[in-house]
């Protein structure tokens, strides 16, 4: 679905993302970790649109070249991504950011009624139905970024790009939402890709996990082949000299 070779993005002297090759297949939820700096937050906007990758970056969804693409051309691929600093129309209500996501993130056209009926389904479908009629402002940060996702699902895409969105939450709704994530692949046929410093949360929900350091990606693998990995270990706790 989504395949990348040799991401590179530099800020002057400074390398980001340094050679990154990645794959995401139909139907999988892939983690991303990696120390704070590693550069994942940099990967997904380098992705998405919102940064422009060095030269030689190939980048491809559905088979679609998406380097050549302006951010809201990647949305409507069906590519589409939450953000670590949430982002939601803080003066609209729940139901009018739900309808915003169905009626003006794809290239589908439908009218405002059909735009509505996705629009409760998918507040329903991330616990926030009873909210409709808040101010997305008044919300907590917590239910900012499930009502973020509740706009992004109601796009209808095929890949959704989460970053850090169990930040905040507590150990019960960190489960509740690790729930959804799964619910999004197995009840929708949303593929995930997940940016999360809370490793239960991705370690118990990832089928797959790259790990970044430095910019650069030192470990692929199953939860499992994460856990044991001697290069992760030591890119979060430091090498043990002794």
């Amino acid at each position: 679905m989504l395949t990348a070779a040799n991401i590179r993005k530099t800020f002057g002297g400074l390398v980001a993302i340094d050679g990154v090759d990645l794959e995401i297949g139909r139907g999988e939820i892939v983690g991303l970790i990696g120390p704070n700096g590693a550069g994942k937050t940099t990967l997904f906007n380098t992705i998405t649109g919102m940064l422009e990758p060095e030269e030689g970056t190939d980048i491809t969804f559905n088979g679609e070249d998406l380097v050549s693409l302006e951010t809201h051309e990647i949305a409507r691929t069906g590519l589409l991504r939450t953000f670590q600093i949430v982002r939601v129309f803080d003066e609209m209500t729940v139901f009018e950011n739900a309808v915003a996501g169905a009626m003006f993130g794809t290239e589908e056209s439908i009218s405002r009624e059909q735009a509505e009926e996705r629009a409760r389904e998918v507040l329903a479908f991330v616990g926030l139905e009873d909210k409709s009629e808040m101010k997305a402002g008044s919300l907590p940060i917590a239910q900012q970024k499930q009502l973020e996702l509740a706009r992004t699902v109601a796009s209808d895409p095929d890949l959704v790009l989460l970053d850090e969105i169990a930040s905040g939450l507590t150990p019960g709704e960190i489960e509740e939402l690790s729930d959804t994530i799964r619910r999004l692949r197995d009840d929708r046929g949303i593929s995930v890709f997940w940016i999360e410093h809370i490793m239960d949360a991705i370690m118990g929900t990832a089928d797959r996990i790259i790990v970044l350091k430095s910019g650069q990606k030192i470990a692929e693998g199953t939860p499992e082949d994460i856990r044991n990995n001697k290069a992760v270990t030591e890119a979060y706790l430091g090498a043990d000299d002794a």
